[in-house]
């Protein structure tokens, strides 16, 4: 296993694993985090991990770990790997199980102090209107014509059948719909998963949170996203819901035998992967691409639901209800970009699991008021505590393929979380802290609890001294509702 005395320290936030500390590695890994940050991920196997995936053919340097990092299923959840188009390789397990499991940020000119005593209320609506939970079916029924249509069009359906508004689409990253989607690339059994789950929240780390803005560090940023001191946000976090998984699931299981006939030699199976230009690669990534549409209207389904809510119970108590989108950003996703490497531009395939999208100011894909600044990358805490949001910066472009953190980072698995906390005391603990919880259960809540996770407020700091992201504004939260 990786130790401490294997690292080199570059600055005080950014560390290396040199390709001489394995034979097989074929580019180094770049971490970025502080001392206690780093003493935190030594606990479990994702430097080992990120030091497996530095094998994989076709890398361009580095493979790069953020602050929030933790041990997932082969490739760690917290870290980025380009691979060179079209002659390098994708891997399911280096996007994750739930492929564009992201953040949406609404905004509103709604202030705390007038409606405190309607938060309960909208927290009844909100889990009333936004169903959760394993397994749980939306409101939205979708024949299977209609799901194809989901996966080609992602946001672009929602529009079209009264689910957003056009400014939603231009504030969603590529504005909802991924391209090259192809449904005949799914198996029955995803879609069958997947027909009943459009407009679900599911479980585990998925939320809708009501925040309010705690502090503004970028003033001309926060104003062209509507954000101000005091007033209401409201955060969904979640991907494509089982869909997504047995997309997952199924390639991992076909690229098993794919490993063997391309001749690829692993140090881990489940970074299972297939050369981006073979046919099985091509049928994954378009398979992935519908997943990423399904997530993105999921996601634009709820905020439907959540604007729902929030009329029900503010309609003539407040003179404006409405909530705007700030930005939708995902941090599980490969996609295609250009970076430069070594002096030279490159088209790379970027894996992101657990990693968010961060690119600089300029980035034409961006809306026009959001060009000056950077790319939004919105950063959920822990139940509990604090998110931000945060902007790509140039840096970030040149040391992190244009990525950044996602989230806090587990510091403790789900099952031993629910071994030592119990879900009743903290849900006492968080509504003594005036945080108003609805959640499917008591167990399920203490997965989730603020201490099976690392500081948020560290994390930011790594990636802002880091250069890779920016401050924008802090949002504290007042409600959560929990699958």
């Amino acid at each position: 296993m990786v130790e401490k005395k294997d690292l080199i320290q570059i600055t005080d936030v950014t560390w290396e694993i040199p390709t001489s500390y394995r034979e097989d590695m074929r580019v180094p890994v770049r971490i970025f985090a502080d001392e206690a940050l780093i003493d935190a991920a030594l606990g479990d196997k994702s430097f080992d991990q990120a030091v497996n995936t530095s094998t994989l053919p076709g890398l361009v340097s580095p493979v790069v770990v953020m602050p929030d990092v933790h041990q997932g299923y082969g490739f760690p959840i917290g870290g980025v790997a380009a691979s060179r188009y079209p002659d390098g390789i994708i891997s399911p397990g280096a996007i994750g199980y739930d492929i564009n499991c992201g953040v949406r940020l609404l905004a509103s000119g709604i202030s705390f102090a007038d409606v405190k005593r309607e938060l309960t209320h909208l927290a009844l609506a909100l889990d009333a209107n936004c169903p959760s939970g394993v397994g749980v079916g939306g409101s939205v029924r979708l024949t299977t014509k209609e799901l194809d249509k989901v996966c080609r069009q992602g946001s672009a359906w929602a529009l079209k059948n009264n689910y957003a508004r056009r400014d939603d689409l231009e504030r969603t990253e590529e504005q909802g719909q991924i391209h090259g989607a192809d449904p005949s690339s799914i198996s029955s059994r995803a879609k069958q998963r997947g027909k009943g789950q459009l407009g679900t929240l599911g479980a585990g780390n998925h939320f809708i949170e009501i925040d309010v803005v705690d502090e503004i560090f970028h003033e001309a940023a926060a104003e062209a996203m509507g954000l101000a001191e005091g007033l209401l946000t409201v955060q969904i976090h979640c991907g494509s819901r089982g869909f997504g998984h047995q997309i997952c699931s199924d390639y991992v299981r076909e690229f098993q035998s794919a490993v063997k006939r391309y001749g690829i030699k692993l140090p881990d199976r489940e970074l299972v992967c297939a050369p981006l230009n073979s046919p099985e690669g091509k049928r994954y990534k378009a398979a992935m691409a519908c997943a990423a549409n399904y997530a993105f209207c999921n996601r634009q389904v709820l905020a439907h639901h959540v604007r729902r809510s929030f009329e029900q119970v503010l309609a003539g108590r407040v003179p404006d209800w409405d909530l705007h989108q700030v930005y939708d950003i995902a941090h599980n996703m490969g996609k295609t970009e250009t970076h430069v490497v070594d002096g030279e531009k490159v088209r790379v395939c970027v894996h992101r699991k657990g990693a968010t999208r961060a690119f600089g100011p300029g980035f034409e894909g961006l809306p026009e008021v959001y060009r000056p600044f950077g790319q939004p990358v919105l950063v959920p805490g822990s139940m509990g505590t604090a998110s931000w949001v945060l902007l790509g910066t140039e840096e970030s472009m040149t040391k992190s393929f244009g990525s950044s953190c996602h989230g806090a980072g587990r510091v403790m698995s789900r099952r031993q979380a629910k071994r030592e906390i119990w879900g009743q005391d903290l849900r006492e603990e968080l509504e003594a802290q005036g945080i108003i919880i609805r959640a499917g259960s008591m167990p399920g809540l203490a997965e989730e609890a603020p201490k099976a996770y690392k500081d948020v407020d560290a994390v930011v700091e790594v990636v802002v001294r880091a250069g890779i992201a920016a401050k924008v504004a802090r949002l504290r939260p007042v409600v959560v509702i929990k699958g």
